[in-house]
């Protein structure tokens, strides 16, 4: 059986370099091979132009070496990482999700060529985020900083399970403590006004959430005695909770689905809006698939 792989694409701009670091960390504490992958967007339609095909020949060559200088990125940061490089050509995002069939972790930088200047988040990362077959994460943010925690948005959907394996390996890999944050929205009695749900108390609700909570966190502390815990209760949406936080983690971990998304979705609100407005990596991960690192 092939070892699975942490896939990066790479185009050459600056959110792609910083893909590569983070991904070729993030291979290293998996202890998976790391294929860095460039897509060429090769129109065959407009090819029959290129009769002596020097046009492909030049483009073929400069995708080569795009692809070859991000994989000798990769090995300058890890010389003893299995690192292989290859060119893809077609459409970047339909090729992207093919690759994720085969991989463990798929890793996109937030920007890539073309689009507006104003956008955070490119059209490709977003597609391959909300289709990938494997958990996908977004860089966004410097580099990783070691003494910030590995943050996890946690509900009661069928993505729990998933999203908090992947949160304590996270955590038990970098050495920092996991912060988990529950969003609910309590039942506000008649007289709160017009004040917002984060203003309103309800300590009795508040102290059952974090009770369920403390439940479903309470099998994977026992797996991970070592990683500290901290558990945040919000009225606030997961997203705006999640969003605000984002700037003192390294990691911000969420499920691709949640409650009250349309059937069929594979990205809820919380998730999409976190790759647009995070401050550091977003990682989502895909109910049903191998999250963690096998050990």
């Amino acid at each position: 059986m092939r070892t699975q792989t942490v896939v990066v694409a790479v185009d050459g701009t600056d959110a792609s370099r910083a893909a590569i670091r983070w991904a070729t960390a993030e291979a290293q504490r998996r202890e998976r091979p790391l294929r860095v992958v460039h897509v060429m967007d090769w129109n065959w339609g407009g090819a029959r132009f290129d009769v002596a095909g020097h046009e492909y020949e030049t483009a073929r060559r400069h995708a080569d070496a795009l692809a070859a200088g991000a994989a000798r990125q990769a090995r300058d940061i890890a010389p003893e990482l299995d690192v292989d490089e290859d060119v893809l050509i077609g459409d970047a995002a339909a090729q992207l999700i093919i690759e994720s069939e085969s991989a463990e972790l798929i890793v996109l930088g937030h920007r890539g060529h073309g689009g507006f200047a104003g956008l955070r988040l490119g059209s490709v990362s977003q597609r391959v985020a909300t289709h990938a077959h494997c958990p996908a994460v977004v860089v966004r943010g410097n580099d990783e900083n070691d003494a910030r925690p590995v943050i996890a948005g946690v509900d009661d959907s069928a993505a729990a399970d998933g999203v908090l394996e992947t949160a304590f390996a996270a955590a038990h890999q970098r050495g920092v403590h996991l912060v988990m944050i529950r969003s609910y929205m309590p039942p506000f009695p008649h007289y709160h006004g017009s004040l917002p749900p984060a203003q309103v108390h309800t300590p009795a609700q508040d102290a059952a959430e974090h009770t369920r909570l403390a439940e479903q966190v309470a099998p994977w502390q026992s797996k991970y005695p070592q990683v500290r815990v901290e558990m945040l209760v919000s009225h606030d949406s997961a997203a705006a909770v999640l969003v605000g936080v984002s700037h003192t983690a390294q990691l911000v971990v969420v499920g691709s689905r949640g409650h009250g998304v349309i059937a069929g979705t594979l990205l809820g609100s919380t998730g999409l809006q976190l790759l647009h407005h995070a401050e550091c990596p977003v990682l989502i991960v895909r109910t049903g698939k191998k999250h963690g690192p096998a050990r």
